[in-house]
């Protein structure tokens, strides 16, 4: 049967839109996409679920200082080398101070020659042989005998070293024989017998955190696990990361750990906050 022009149009496009139709049921479904903010956010909140907070942190003594020259000298004596342990007020370095001696026992025979004078003079007074003018005079120059001799005293106390605390040498800066000059840095000691962590926490973590809360670092050196407590909270938390500053202490002593390694700080209770 033939149709006419109008006919086949009309069929054409009623054939062309079922066509159409099928294709759309046949099309795979487009994903839907999720906003840059709201994605990151639920793939951090897909990464915290169930895991404890792990933070990196580095082992620092509680205590430490450099030790540094407060003379000219040439130094003499280490006795402890380094990373040698030592006693506090055990002695760490000494000075040869031949010349501060020497100086020192000049000014004492100085002060002796003043007092001997003064009460020559003081004699010639009550013999109405003197004048008050040559007493005043010869005390004055033994108070300045006396000054100098306490000067000396005082330069020649800096001509050993002693160790402030106990702990061990971390860094030998100078050698036996080595001229130094004042102020030059001679060693670097620590008290290791307590090792601290320092690190940033989350601000509201301030909600449950208290001094002597437990926690756990596996350090990397040893790739152990060890027992730790907090020991202080900062007192201001920083506005732009919403952080605070905590300290927690290694709660026992074991030999194995030394200054400077670091590891992993696990706060179990994060897990909950």
């Amino acid at each position: 049967m033939r149709l006419s022009f109008p006919s086949r149009l009309i069929l054409s496009s009623l054939l062309l839109g079922l066509t159409g139709v099928g294709a759309l049921a046949q099309a795979p479904a487009v994903p839907k996409v999720m906003a840059p903010a709201a994605a990151a956010a639920a793939d951090a909140a897909s990464r915290s679920a169930g895991t404890e907070r792990e933070i990196r942190a580095q082992l620092t003594p509680r205590r430490y200082t450099t030790v540094a020259a407060e003379i000219g000298a040439k130094v003499s004596r280490l006795p402890v080398s380094e990373g040698g342990a030592f006693r506090a007020g055990q002695l760490l370095v000494s000075f040869d101070c031949t010349l501060q001696q020497s100086q020192l026992n000049k000014a004492k025979a100085e002060l002796e020659g003043a007092e001997q004078s003064l009460k020559t003079n003081e004699r010639l007074v009550e013999l109405n042989a003197g004048g008050q003018l040559e007493v005043e005079l010869a005390r004055a120059a033994r108070a300045k005998a006396r000054a100098e001799v306490g000067a000396n005293q005082a330069v020649l106390g800096k001509c050993s070293v002693s160790a402030p605390f106990a702990g061990r040498v971390a860094e030998q800066k100078v050698r036996e024989q080595q001229y130094v000059q004042p102020g030059q840095a001679l060693l670097d000691i620590i008290d290791d017998s307590v090792l601290e962590l320092e690190f940033l926490v989350p601000s509201r973590w301030l909600a449950w955190l208290k001094a002597g809360g437990q926690l756990q670092v596996q350090i990397d050196e040893t790739q152990k696990t060890y027992p730790a407590r907090f020991t202080r909270i900062g007192a201001r938390v920083d506005p732009v990361s919403q952080s605070v500053k905590v300290a927690a202490a290694i709660d026992g002593r074991f030999p194995e750990l030394i200054a400077g390694m670091s590891g992993r700080v696990i706060v179990p209770n994060a897990t909950k906050n």
